[in-house]
């Protein structure tokens, strides 16, 4: 009970002051409040578990955020929903009303920062979204609601027939926002969604994962622009040259996209395949909306841009086949017995544990060199993403071993010099001839 001389005080300054009926009415509100916060708390502990399973089963790693933060979106939206019931099923009086306010708005407020946290939106951005919905929802619990968007609406100024005020920028971003979070949630159902589809290859879901993020984006633009009511017939010109000035800057950029999805549906290039672009060889890690991903064998990732793959020429190693011919060339010499040499060069290249079997490896004599018999081994492997450069040194290794054991030697480039006649006054070299025998 308030004491009878502050009672008064207050009365006498403006200050509304409950009765004893109003406190009893209060008291019961601030009871089943309580009791809301609780059912909302055995609800995050006891049917969060299995929500999250739910979730990760059909969204899977990504939403992986959402499945964390499960517990804190099931307890605060179930304690929001158990007090908006609450709010609406009595007339409260004005204390009570206050009490119901600030626990409905602080839930709900716990609610969407957990949900935005979960979304992996920036903090400053969650907080003040979870900020702007308790303020609103506590105005609207108390009736202050119309009293606080009034003012804000008068604080503003005038922009031609606009008027741009401070509600106004408050709606604008809380509805990108909201749309920004609907957004990307919408992008992670599909991405599973298409992820778990059985008709697709990898490039086919690549593609419709990226046709539908851009579909969801242009969705979520019009529907923000319908529900802010913005007219976008007063802004043709202004579009006209501003699209204009865009198209002129942003050419690559665009060319680079409308090149990637080309890319993704004649399926010329997809993730894993190994090309060779100019002097960058390795494999295609990720096709992104501007530029392909290309890891080499030294580690390295080169984003060539989506553009160049479609006017440069592209060396695929497994576009139709993942069968890879590897020509290592060897040269033995003259004198040498080329049968048994090229069955060594056979042995050694089946003996390399990546050379498959079938198709199997062949040894080729090339050309009569100016020192040497010139060979080629053709081997075949099916993981040139492991590199080529290694396969190679394998076999020669291997070689090398089988020509020293079976007594083969490398031939070196060696050049003999006849002369045929001497300068007048010169004296040839003369070479120490034995003696005859006696």
């Amino acid at each position: 009970m308030i004491p009878p001389g502050l009672a008064r005080w207050l009365t006498a300054n403006g200050v509304h002051v409950p009765g004893t009926p109003e406190l009893f009415e209060s008291a019961v509100a601030g009871s089943l409040a309580i009791v809301m916060l609780i059912a909302g708390l055995l609800a995050g502990r006891y049917a969060a578990p299995r929500l999250a399973d739910f979730w990760h089963d059909h969204v899977g790693n990504h939403g992986e955020g959402l499945a964390q933060r499960m517990h804190g979106i099931v307890r605060h939206g179930v304690a929001a929903l158990l007090l908006a019931i609450l709010v609406n099923v009595w007339p409260w009086s004005p204390f009570a009303s206050l009490l119901l306010g600030i626990a409905l708005g602080a839930a709900t407020a716990m609610c969407a920062l957990a949900f935005l946290r979960g979304l992996h939106l920036p903090r400053w951005m969650a907080w003040l979204a979870a900020l702007t919905v308790f303020v609103a929802i506590l105005s609207g619990a108390i009736g202050g609601f119309n009293v606080i968007t009034s003012t804000l609406d008068r604080i503003g100024m005038d922009v031609g027939r606009r008027r741009i005020s401070l509600l106004a920028i408050v709606t604008l971003l809380v509805t990108a926002v909201a749309l920004y979070a609907a957004a990307r949630l919408a992008n992670r159902v599909i991405a599973h969604s298409v992820a778990q589809a059985r008709g697709f290859d990898p490039t086919q879901k690549l593609l419709v994962q990226k046709l539908a993020s851009i579909a969801v984006v242009v969705i979520a633009f019009f529907f923000g622009i319908d529900l802010l009511g913005i007219d976008l017939t007063s802004f043709a010109v202004f579009s006209g040259a501003l699209g204009l000035a865009v198209g002129f800057g942003l050419q690559k950029t665009v060319g680079n996209l409308i090149a990637g999805i080309i890319l993704l549906m004649d399926r010329s290039i997809k993730p894993g395949d190994v090309i060779v672009v100019g002097d960058s060889f390795g494999w295609v890690n990720k096709i992104g909306v501007r530029a392909v991903s290309v890891i080499t064998r030294d580690g390295k990732e080169h984003l060539i841009p989506n553009e160049n793959l479609m006017t440069q020429e592209v060396e695929n190693w497994s576009f139709s086949d993942r069968n890879v011919r590897v020509r290592i060339p060897v040269g033995v010499g003259y004198e040498t017995d080329l049968k048994l040499a090229q069955q060594l060069m056979l042995q050694a290249a089946i003996d390399s544990p990546r050379v498959l079997v079938s198709p199997k490896p062949n040894v080729w004599l090339t050309s009569f060199g100016d020192y040497a018999v010139e060979h080629e081994i053709l081997a075949w492997i099916s993981d040139p993403e492991g590199g080529v450069g290694n396969v190679k040194s394998d076999v020669l290794n291997r070689l090398w071993v089988l020509f020293k054991d079976n007594g083969i030697e490398i031939p070196v480039p060696r050049r003999e010099i006849m002369v045929r006649s001497w300068p007048a006054g010169s004296t040839p070299p003369v070479q120490n001839a034995p003696e005859p025998p006696k």
